[in-house]
């Protein structure tokens, strides 16, 4: 897409992560309790769909994530998308950081 001279750039969209998902109706349904481990990509035996329908908070080494695509709480790791680079298929391409995981509901 060309822009012309003076024009703005669009906007960036945020990552999908999973601090960014947001449910449309909270208060209708009730919170399921969280799992140990817990995916945005729906081919991954992971994601759990009631879940993602609420706002989830990440707390990743004492520092609040919005780009989590994938954590463990028991095992201590999360996986975030490592800059702009993408996999042959065209998918983000995740780094795994390990320490200390907390997920709460916002």
């Amino acid at each position: 897409m060309r822009l012309a001279r003076g024009a703005h750039k669009p906007a960036r969209q945020a990552g999908r992560g999973l601090g960014t998902m947001v449910a449309m109706n909270t208060e209708a349904t009730p919170r399921p309790p969280l799992p140990d481990r817990l995916s945005t990509d729906p081919r991954s035996p992971h994601y759990i769909v009631a879940v993602l329908e609420h706002e989830i908070g990440i707390r990743f080494n004492d520092r609040e994530r919005g780009d989590v695509s994938e954590y463990c709480i028991s095992e201590g790791w999360i996986r975030v998308p490592a800059g702009k680079t993408l996999d042959r298929k065209g998918n983000p391409l995740l780094i795994k950081l390990s320490g200390r995981v907390e997920v709460y509901y916002r």
